[in-house]
């Protein structure tokens, strides 16, 4: 029997679920695949095995007309990729009407490095926001993701080293806490609210996890504070991968140590450090 559009929607994030799929991920996932059966409901499709490439098409076109960017697009597509991918495996469908889908051309911006002028200029910002300090010490001195960051809780601080959970595929690690980020993390937590709901490690006023887009706004508002332009919060994992390529540090020990699957994903970045040097520096000086 032929499952409807709601209830494979809610089969999938289910499955997500189950793969122990980031929370961020999932939340992404869930809201492009309710934009794309809401627009198949509105054309009149029931069920999923009703679902043709040409409607799919349609949508993909409607966003278009709508001014979504082809980086905007290409990532729904990813979506509705895995959505049917899921479908199939599933017994869902017999065909995949998503599989021959090309994603639209687009220029892919290479990492912002953020200079030592205005990486400093970031933490004399933000310099009274004990909580804000201190995640933006975690970001330049370990590299480790925001979904990462997010994710920690109080229990996963062992002495002079973080334990980030795997995620998304991802292997667990350990990443080590240097001066600057351990003294950082200890004025945080000194402050921290002891009756605080969540065992999260970054909580809000009321006790509840900060979530990524309140870490993403804060750290936002910050860079217009600091007047730094065109730079996100991923930029200070780019930078401490940059600076530590600058500065010496082996390929093979900063790919374990920022978490990479594979040694040419570190290996991206040389391009970009290429014919600049800085002094060997300590973690803390960053």
């Amino acid at each position: 029997m032929a499952i409807d559009l709601k209830t494979a929607h809610t089969q999938f994030i289910q499955y997500l679920e189950s793969r122990r799929r980031a929370r961020a991920t999932i939340v992404a996932y869930g809201k492009d695949i309710e934009q794309v059966t809401t627009f198949l409901a509105n054309m009149g499709k029931k069920t999923i095995t009703e679902v043709s490439r040409d409607e799919l098409e349609a949508f993909l076109k409607k966003l278009a007309s709508d001014s979504y960017t082809p980086k905007s697009i290409s990532r729904k597509i990813n979506s509705i990729k895995t959505f049917f991918r899921f479908l199939k495996a599933s017994g869902a469908i017999t065909m995949d009407p998503a599989i021959e889908i090309e994603h639209p051309k687009y220029e892919v911006k290479p990492p912002r490095i953020l200079s030592k002028i205005e990486y400093r200029a970031l933490r004399d910002a933000c310099r009274g926001d004990i909580r804000i300090y201190a995640i933006v010490e975690l970001f330049l001195q370990t590299g480790i993701r925001i979904g990462e960051l997010a994710a920690l809780t109080l229990s996963d601080i062992k002495g002079n080293e973080l334990q980030i959970a795997a995620q998304e595929g991802h292997a667990q690690r350990l990443v080590p806490l240097n001066k600057a980020a351990k003294e950082a993390l200890d004025r945080y937590i000194a402050v921290r609210s002891p009756s605080a709901a969540s065992s999260a490690l970054f909580v809000t006023k009321t006790g509840r996890a900060l979530l990524i887009r309140n870490i993403r706004t804060a750290i936002d508002r910050y860079f217009r504070i600091a007047g730094i332009e065109g730079a996100k919060v991923n930029d200070l994992r780019h930078t401490f991968i940059a600076h530590h390529l600058m500065a010496g540090t082996s390929i093979t020990t900063l790919s374990k140590l920022v978490g990479h699957k594979r040694l040419s994903t570190t290996e991206r970045y040389l391009e970009l450090v290429k014919d600049k040097t800085t002094d060997t520096v300590k973690l803390e000086e960053l």
